[in-house]
Protein backbone atom coordinates (compact mmCIF):
# COMPACT_ATOMS: atom_id res chain seq x y z
CA UNK A 1 0.00 0.00 0.00
CA UNK A 2 1.12 3.53 -0.61
CA UNK A 3 2.11 5.95 1.64
CA UNK A 4 0.17 9.09 2.28
CA UNK A 5 1.50 12.29 3.60
CA UNK A 6 -0.60 14.47 6.51
CA UNK A 7 -1.43 17.56 3.82
CA UNK A 8 -3.52 14.74 1.25
CA UNK A 9 -4.64 13.03 4.48
CA UNK A 10 -6.70 16.25 5.59
CA UNK A 11 -8.17 16.88 2.62
CA UNK A 12 -9.59 12.90 1.71
CA UNK A 13 -10.47 12.26 5.11
CA UNK A 14 -13.24 14.40 5.89
CA UNK A 15 -14.73 14.09 2.57
CA UNK A 16 -15.40 10.37 2.81
CA UNK A 17 -18.85 9.13 3.37
CA UNK A 18 -19.90 8.81 7.30
CA UNK A 19 -20.45 4.76 7.15
CA UNK A 20 -16.79 4.93 6.29
CA UNK A 21 -14.19 3.73 8.60
CA UNK A 22 -10.57 5.15 8.92
CA UNK A 23 -7.82 3.56 9.89
CA UNK A 24 -4.07 4.95 9.78
CA UNK A 25 -1.18 2.30 9.84
CA UNK A 26 1.98 3.63 10.58
CA UNK A 27 4.99 4.05 12.99
CA UNK A 28 4.78 5.28 16.68
CA UNK A 29 5.46 8.75 17.18
CA UNK A 30 4.48 10.26 14.35
CA UNK A 31 1.17 11.69 15.42
CA UNK A 32 -1.49 9.61 14.53
CA UNK A 33 -3.75 10.39 17.45
CA UNK A 34 -3.13 14.66 17.10
CA UNK A 35 -4.04 13.81 13.44
CA UNK A 36 -7.32 12.08 13.55
CA UNK A 37 -8.07 14.84 16.07
CA UNK A 38 -7.54 17.45 13.20
CA UNK A 39 -9.57 15.33 11.05
CA UNK A 40 -12.36 15.67 13.39
CA UNK A 41 -12.32 19.17 14.05
CA UNK A 42 -12.67 19.77 9.99
CA UNK A 43 -15.32 17.51 9.58
CA UNK A 44 -16.98 19.11 12.38
CA UNK A 45 -17.18 22.40 10.58
CA UNK A 46 -17.93 20.77 7.38
CA UNK A 47 -21.09 18.90 8.85
CA UNK A 48 -21.26 22.76 11.25
CA UNK A 49 -22.06 20.21 14.17
CA UNK A 50 -21.10 22.42 17.59
CA UNK A 51 -20.73 19.32 19.72
CA UNK A 52 -18.95 16.66 18.21
CA UNK A 53 -16.92 15.06 20.93
CA UNK A 54 -13.69 12.81 20.02
CA UNK A 55 -14.08 9.67 22.13
CA UNK A 56 -10.61 7.77 22.48
CA UNK A 57 -10.08 4.31 23.73
CA UNK A 58 -7.03 2.74 24.06
CA UNK A 59 -7.94 -0.57 23.11
CA UNK A 60 -5.00 -2.37 24.34
CA UNK A 61 -5.82 -1.48 28.05
CA UNK A 62 -9.18 -3.08 27.72
CA UNK A 63 -11.25 -5.87 28.52
CA UNK A 64 -14.06 -8.11 26.99
CA UNK A 65 -16.39 -6.06 29.38
CA UNK A 66 -15.06 -2.88 28.98
CA UNK A 67 -15.55 -3.32 25.34
CA UNK A 68 -19.43 -4.74 25.69
CA UNK A 69 -20.39 -3.82 28.64
CA UNK A 70 -21.60 -6.23 31.58
CA UNK A 71 -25.09 -7.71 31.57
CA UNK A 72 -28.44 -7.13 33.69
CA UNK A 73 -31.56 -8.90 34.11
CA UNK A 74 -35.20 -8.45 34.17
CA UNK A 75 -35.79 -11.40 35.82
CA UNK A 76 -37.05 -12.55 32.30
CA UNK A 77 -34.52 -11.85 30.02
CA UNK A 78 -30.42 -10.77 29.75
CA UNK A 79 -29.66 -7.66 28.35
CA UNK A 80 -25.81 -5.93 27.96
CA UNK A 81 -26.01 -2.64 29.41
CA UNK A 82 -22.84 -0.54 26.48
CA UNK A 83 -20.30 1.20 28.33
CA UNK A 84 -20.74 4.69 29.02
CA UNK A 85 -18.38 5.78 25.82
CA UNK A 86 -20.51 3.46 23.53
CA UNK A 87 -23.83 5.16 24.54
CA UNK A 88 -22.25 8.27 24.20
CA UNK A 89 -21.35 7.66 20.36
CA UNK A 90 -24.60 6.60 20.09
CA UNK A 91 -26.74 9.26 21.44
CA UNK A 92 -24.86 11.82 19.83
CA UNK A 93 -22.34 12.94 16.88
CA UNK A 94 -18.77 12.52 17.50
CA UNK A 95 -15.50 10.53 16.14
CA UNK A 96 -14.89 7.16 18.30
CA UNK A 97 -11.22 6.89 18.01
CA UNK A 98 -10.23 3.07 18.53
CA UNK A 99 -6.71 3.25 19.16
CA UNK A 100 -3.70 0.06 18.84
CA UNK A 101 -6.89 -2.12 17.20
CA UNK A 102 -3.80 -4.74 16.77
CA UNK A 103 -2.85 -4.67 20.31
CA UNK A 104 -6.63 -6.09 21.30
CA UNK A 105 -7.61 -9.14 22.78
CA UNK A 106 -9.21 -11.16 20.04
CA UNK A 107 -12.86 -10.84 22.51
CA UNK A 108 -11.99 -7.02 22.02
CA UNK A 109 -11.04 -7.05 18.59
CA UNK A 110 -14.78 -8.76 17.82
CA UNK A 111 -16.59 -6.06 19.35
CA UNK A 112 -14.36 -3.39 17.28
CA UNK A 113 -15.30 -5.86 14.13
CA UNK A 114 -19.24 -4.92 14.54
CA UNK A 115 -18.69 -1.22 15.54
CA UNK A 116 -16.75 -0.76 12.14
CA UNK A 117 -18.82 -3.50 10.29
CA UNK A 118 -22.40 -2.78 11.12
CA UNK A 119 -22.21 0.62 13.18
CA UNK A 120 -23.36 -1.29 16.42
CA UNK A 121 -22.83 -3.23 19.30
CA UNK A 122 -24.93 -5.44 20.97
CA UNK A 123 -27.96 -3.84 19.82
CA UNK A 124 -26.87 -0.39 20.31
CA UNK A 125 -26.34 1.38 17.29
CA UNK A 126 -24.13 4.48 16.76
CA UNK A 127 -25.73 8.05 15.84
CA UNK A 128 -25.86 8.75 12.22
CA UNK A 129 -23.18 11.09 12.38
CA UNK A 130 -20.79 9.14 14.35
CA UNK A 131 -17.29 8.32 12.64
CA UNK A 132 -15.18 5.10 13.54
CA UNK A 133 -11.55 6.33 13.34
CA UNK A 134 -8.70 3.63 14.44
CA UNK A 135 -4.62 3.85 14.32
CA UNK A 136 -2.38 1.07 14.21
CA UNK A 137 1.89 1.10 14.68
CA UNK A 138 3.25 -1.59 11.72
CA UNK A 139 6.59 -3.21 11.97
CA UNK A 140 7.95 -6.19 13.70
CA UNK A 141 9.39 -3.78 16.35
CA UNK A 142 6.20 -3.90 18.09
CA UNK A 143 4.35 -6.44 20.03
CA UNK A 144 1.14 -6.58 17.79
CA UNK A 145 -1.61 -9.15 16.60
CA UNK A 146 -2.28 -9.68 13.10
CA UNK A 147 -5.77 -8.00 11.86
CA UNK A 148 -8.43 -10.18 10.54
CA UNK A 149 -8.49 -9.86 6.86
CA UNK A 150 -11.96 -9.57 6.98
CA UNK A 151 -11.49 -6.50 9.34
CA UNK A 152 -9.11 -4.48 7.67
CA UNK A 153 -11.37 -4.77 4.41
CA UNK A 154 -14.38 -2.62 5.95
CA UNK A 155 -11.67 0.33 6.44
CA UNK A 156 -10.22 2.93 4.22
CA UNK A 157 -6.69 2.00 5.56
CA UNK A 158 -3.85 4.07 4.02
CA UNK A 159 -0.22 3.59 5.31
CA UNK A 160 0.90 7.58 6.76
CA UNK A 161 3.97 8.81 6.00
CA UNK A 162 4.01 12.20 6.73
CA UNK A 163 6.89 14.40 5.48
CA UNK A 164 9.23 16.87 6.76
CA UNK A 165 6.77 19.76 5.30
CA UNK A 166 4.30 18.14 7.35
CA UNK A 167 5.71 18.35 10.79
CA UNK A 168 7.28 22.18 9.90
CA UNK A 169 3.96 23.39 9.05
CA UNK A 170 2.43 21.60 12.78
CA UNK A 171 5.22 22.83 14.87
CA UNK A 172 4.88 26.18 13.19
CA UNK A 173 1.05 26.32 14.10
CA UNK A 174 -0.98 24.29 16.30
CA UNK A 175 1.85 22.69 18.18
CA UNK A 176 3.51 25.86 18.81
CA UNK A 177 7.26 24.35 18.54
CA UNK A 178 10.02 27.03 19.51
CA UNK A 179 11.52 28.26 16.07
CA UNK A 180 15.50 26.68 17.27
CA UNK A 181 13.77 23.08 17.39
CA UNK A 182 12.14 23.48 13.84
CA UNK A 183 15.44 24.91 12.60
CA UNK A 184 17.44 22.33 13.85
CA UNK A 185 14.77 19.53 12.41
CA UNK A 186 14.67 21.00 9.20
CA UNK A 187 18.20 21.49 8.55
CA UNK A 188 19.19 17.49 10.03
CA UNK A 189 15.70 15.90 9.04
CA UNK A 190 16.99 12.14 9.12
CA UNK A 191 16.76 13.01 12.61
CA UNK A 192 13.22 13.44 13.21
CA UNK A 193 12.32 9.85 12.60
CA UNK A 194 12.84 6.96 14.65
CA UNK A 195 15.97 5.21 13.08
CA UNK A 196 14.67 2.02 11.19
CA UNK A 197 17.86 0.14 12.60
CA UNK A 198 16.92 1.44 16.56
CA UNK A 199 17.79 -1.35 18.65
CA UNK A 200 14.79 -2.56 21.06
CA UNK A 201 14.56 -0.36 24.16
CA UNK A 202 16.97 2.44 22.87
CA UNK A 203 16.14 5.76 23.32
CA UNK A 204 15.89 7.81 19.90
CA UNK A 205 13.89 10.75 18.58
CA UNK A 206 10.80 10.94 17.26
CA UNK A 207 8.35 14.06 15.73
CA UNK A 208 6.75 13.22 19.17
CA UNK A 209 9.54 13.25 21.39
CA UNK A 210 10.51 17.00 19.56
CA UNK A 211 7.32 18.21 21.46
CA UNK A 212 8.44 16.88 24.44
CA UNK A 213 12.04 18.58 24.23
CA UNK A 214 9.94 22.30 23.69
CA UNK A 215 7.79 21.77 26.27
CA UNK A 216 10.29 20.20 29.20
CA UNK A 217 12.97 22.91 28.02
CA UNK A 218 10.57 25.94 28.06
CA UNK A 219 8.97 24.50 31.61
CA UNK A 220 13.04 24.44 32.90
CA UNK A 221 13.58 28.22 31.31
CA UNK A 222 16.38 27.42 29.49
CA UNK A 223 14.74 26.99 26.08
CA UNK A 224 17.10 30.33 25.07
CA UNK A 225 20.26 28.80 26.82
CA UNK A 226 21.69 25.30 25.59
CA UNK A 227 24.78 26.19 28.27
CA UNK A 228 22.45 25.88 31.06
CA UNK A 229 23.17 22.49 33.14
CA UNK A 230 19.63 21.06 32.43
CA UNK A 231 19.24 21.70 28.79
CA UNK A 232 21.59 18.36 28.10
CA UNK A 233 20.10 16.24 30.54
CA UNK A 234 16.18 16.94 29.51
CA UNK A 235 17.18 16.96 25.65
CA UNK A 236 18.84 13.06 26.60
CA UNK A 237 16.09 11.55 28.22
CA UNK A 238 14.15 12.54 24.95
CA UNK A 239 15.95 12.08 22.41
CA UNK A 240 18.98 9.74 23.25
CA UNK A 241 22.38 10.75 23.04
CA UNK A 242 23.59 10.69 19.70
CA UNK A 243 20.64 13.38 18.49
CA UNK A 244 21.16 15.06 21.54
CA UNK A 245 24.61 15.75 20.66
CA UNK A 246 23.38 17.16 17.70
CA UNK A 247 20.92 19.28 19.07
CA UNK A 248 22.86 20.48 21.79
CA UNK A 249 25.78 21.54 18.95
CA UNK A 250 23.41 22.96 17.03
CA UNK A 251 21.81 25.14 19.69
CA UNK A 252 25.27 26.33 20.49
CA UNK A 253 26.24 27.54 16.97
CA UNK A 254 26.76 31.29 16.58
CA UNK A 255 23.80 30.96 13.66
CA UNK A 256 21.51 29.57 15.64
CA UNK A 257 21.34 32.45 19.31
CA UNK A 258 19.46 34.98 17.35
CA UNK A 259 15.98 34.99 17.97
CA UNK A 260 13.37 37.20 15.86
CA UNK A 261 13.22 39.25 19.30
CA UNK A 262 17.16 39.77 19.90
CA UNK A 263 16.59 41.33 16.16
CA UNK A 264 13.94 43.23 17.80
CA UNK A 265 14.60 44.56 20.62
CA UNK A 266 18.55 44.54 20.67
CA UNK A 267 20.00 44.22 17.12
CA UNK A 268 23.12 46.23 17.74
CA UNK A 269 24.04 43.57 20.41
CA UNK A 270 23.82 41.17 17.32
CA UNK A 271 24.53 42.47 14.11
CA UNK A 272 28.59 40.88 14.69
CA UNK A 273 27.19 37.74 14.45
CA UNK A 274 24.20 38.64 11.50
CA UNK A 275 27.19 40.04 9.49
CA UNK A 276 28.58 36.08 9.33
CA UNK A 277 26.12 34.55 8.54
CA UNK A 278 25.37 33.13 4.83
CA UNK A 279 22.08 34.04 3.09
CA UNK A 280 20.41 30.86 3.66
CA UNK A 281 20.89 31.94 7.71
CA UNK A 282 19.87 35.41 6.96
CA UNK A 283 16.59 34.29 5.58
CA UNK A 284 16.24 32.04 8.30
CA UNK A 285 16.41 34.76 10.59
CA UNK A 286 13.41 36.68 8.74
CA UNK A 287 11.09 33.84 8.93
CA UNK A 288 12.28 34.24 13.30
CA UNK A 289 11.72 37.87 12.43
CA UNK A 290 8.14 37.79 10.97
CA UNK A 291 6.88 34.92 13.04
CA UNK A 292 7.74 36.86 16.39
CA UNK A 293 6.09 40.27 14.90
CA UNK A 294 2.84 38.56 13.64
CA UNK A 295 2.64 36.08 16.96
CA UNK A 296 3.26 39.03 19.61
CA UNK A 297 3.01 42.10 18.70
CA UNK A 298 0.45 45.09 17.87
CA UNK A 299 2.55 47.63 16.62
CA UNK A 300 6.02 48.23 16.92
CA UNK A 301 8.32 50.81 19.46
CA UNK A 302 10.35 53.75 18.51
CA UNK A 303 13.76 51.31 19.36
CA UNK A 304 11.52 48.27 17.63
CA UNK A 305 11.48 50.32 14.40
CA UNK A 306 14.88 51.48 14.77
CA UNK A 307 16.32 48.10 15.23
CA UNK A 308 14.42 46.68 12.14
CA UNK A 309 15.51 49.43 10.17
CA UNK A 310 19.18 48.79 11.34
CA UNK A 311 18.69 45.24 10.27
CA UNK A 312 17.10 45.53 7.06
CA UNK A 313 19.93 48.29 5.89
CA UNK A 314 22.16 45.87 6.67
CA UNK A 315 20.74 42.50 4.91
CA UNK A 316 20.58 42.07 0.90
CA UNK A 317 18.33 44.07 -0.85
CA UNK A 318 16.53 40.68 -2.11
CA UNK A 319 16.00 39.51 1.62
CA UNK A 320 15.29 43.07 2.29
CA UNK A 321 12.34 42.85 -0.33
CA UNK A 322 10.93 39.46 0.70
CA UNK A 323 11.01 40.52 4.60
CA UNK A 324 9.20 43.55 3.81
CA UNK A 325 6.33 42.20 1.86
CA UNK A 326 6.34 39.12 4.55
CA UNK A 327 5.00 42.26 7.17
CA UNK A 328 3.10 44.10 5.16
CA UNK A 329 1.48 41.69 2.39
CA UNK A 330 1.57 38.53 3.93
CA UNK A 331 0.54 37.25 7.61
CA UNK A 332 1.79 41.17 8.62
CA UNK A 333 -1.02 42.53 6.85
CA UNK A 334 -3.90 40.83 8.93
CA UNK A 335 -2.17 43.61 11.76
CA UNK A 336 -2.68 47.06 9.95
CA UNK A 337 -1.19 48.84 12.75
CA UNK A 338 1.85 46.80 12.15
CA UNK A 339 1.95 46.92 8.45
CA UNK A 340 1.57 50.36 8.68
CA UNK A 341 4.49 50.85 11.67
CA UNK A 342 6.81 48.68 9.29
CA UNK A 343 6.40 51.40 6.88
CA UNK A 344 6.74 53.98 8.36
CA UNK A 345 10.20 53.05 10.07
CA UNK A 346 11.41 51.04 6.58
CA UNK A 347 9.88 52.36 3.50
CA UNK A 348 13.24 54.41 2.77
CA UNK A 349 15.30 51.36 2.65
CA UNK A 350 12.58 49.62 0.08
CA UNK A 351 12.18 52.64 -2.09
CA UNK A 352 16.08 52.62 -1.99
CA UNK A 353 16.18 49.00 -3.25
CA UNK A 354 13.65 50.10 -5.97
CA UNK A 355 15.20 53.50 -6.87
CA UNK A 356 13.46 56.31 -8.45
CA UNK A 357 10.87 54.45 -10.58
CA UNK A 358 7.92 55.87 -9.18
CA UNK A 359 5.88 52.91 -10.04
CA UNK A 360 7.57 50.95 -7.73
CA UNK A 361 7.45 53.47 -5.06
CA UNK A 362 3.95 53.72 -5.85
CA UNK A 363 4.01 49.83 -5.23
CA UNK A 364 5.24 49.84 -1.79
CA UNK A 365 3.66 52.50 -0.69
CA UNK A 366 0.47 50.63 -1.66
CA UNK A 367 1.45 47.29 0.34
CA UNK A 368 1.77 49.18 3.20
CA UNK A 369 -1.76 50.25 3.20
CA UNK A 370 -2.77 46.60 2.15
CA UNK A 371 -3.58 47.22 -1.28
CA UNK A 372 -2.83 45.28 -4.42
CA UNK A 373 -0.87 47.68 -6.54
CA UNK A 374 2.19 46.14 -8.13
CA UNK A 375 4.51 47.64 -10.48
CA UNK A 376 5.04 46.68 -14.60
CA UNK A 377 7.69 44.48 -14.61
CA UNK A 378 8.90 45.43 -17.69
CA UNK A 379 9.71 49.01 -16.36
CA UNK A 380 10.63 47.90 -12.70
CA UNK A 381 14.19 48.83 -11.95
CA UNK A 382 16.35 47.19 -9.31
CA UNK A 383 19.61 48.43 -7.87
CA UNK A 384 22.35 46.12 -7.30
Amino acid sequence: MAGMSVATLIQVAPLLPVETSILLRGEAGIGKSKIMRQIARLIALKEKIEDFEFIDRRLSQMSEGDMIGLPSTDGEVTRFNPPEFVKRACTKPCVLFLDELNRATPEVMQAAFQLVLDRELNGWKLHEKTRVFSAINMGSKYTINDMDPALLDRFWAIDLEPTLEDWVTWAKGEGDIDPLIIDFCMQNPKLLDTPHDAAPGEIVPSRRSYEFVDHGLKAAGCIDNPEHPLFYPICLGFLGAPATIAFVGFAKTVDNQVSGKDILDNYPKFKAKIAKLGQEKVNACNEKLVEHCTKNLKTLTDKQGANLNAYMKDIPGELRVALWSKLTQGSGAANLDLAKAVHDHCVDLILDVFGENQEAITAALAAANGEQVKPAASEKKTKK
